[in-house]
């Protein structure tokens, strides 16, 4: 399983931006020079990453981009939601009404893949830019509920 590269190339620039001192613009093409990015591809995740008012951007000499919000705010899902879908697993789509095989039906791993994503998902909203930035995100992985705890005791 791995994230897409826009997710990871989104990511990998926001926590630049995150590193850099308050009220400076960065240019794109000073991250992509420091992360090894394209820079045409950063400026269409830039593009997403504003109209998600996830950084705003300055022109002029000194111009380019900051984030829109401190990095403490800033959750990492938000930044994957931004440039790409959510993050998933497998075909299996629990939020549609029919399964993910062929038929129509559910296949028979369907509720583990869903329950694999739930737990990506509680961990990437729980992770700030800040933490990633700073090198701080020790977050637990896995909370389980009283219901599964039950189950797997």
């Amino acid at each position: 399983m791995k994230l897409s590269t826009k997710s990871r190339y989104a990511i990998m620039a926001m926590v630049d931006l995150a590193k850099q001192d308050d009220n400076c613009c960065v240019s794109l093409s000073t991250i992509a020079l420091r992360q090894e990015l394209p820079l045409q591809y950063l400026e269409q995740l830039f593009s997403k990453l504003r109209r998600s008012n996830l950084v705003k951007s300055a022109r002029g000499t000194n111009g380019g981009y900051e984030l829109a919000r401190p990095p403490q705010e800033i959750r990492i899902y938000d930044i994957i939601l931004a440039t790409d879908a959510p993050v998933k697993v497998t075909r299996c789509n629990s939020s549609e009404a029919k399964g993910c095989q062929t038929t129509g039906g559910r296949c028979n791993s369907h509720h583990l893949w869903r329950e694999l994503e739930q737990v990506m998902h509680d961990y990437l909203i729980q992770v700030s830019l800040k933490d990633v930035a700073s090198g701080e995100h020790n977050h637990p992985i896995v909370v389980l509920n009283s219901k599964n705890a039950r189950r797997s005791a």
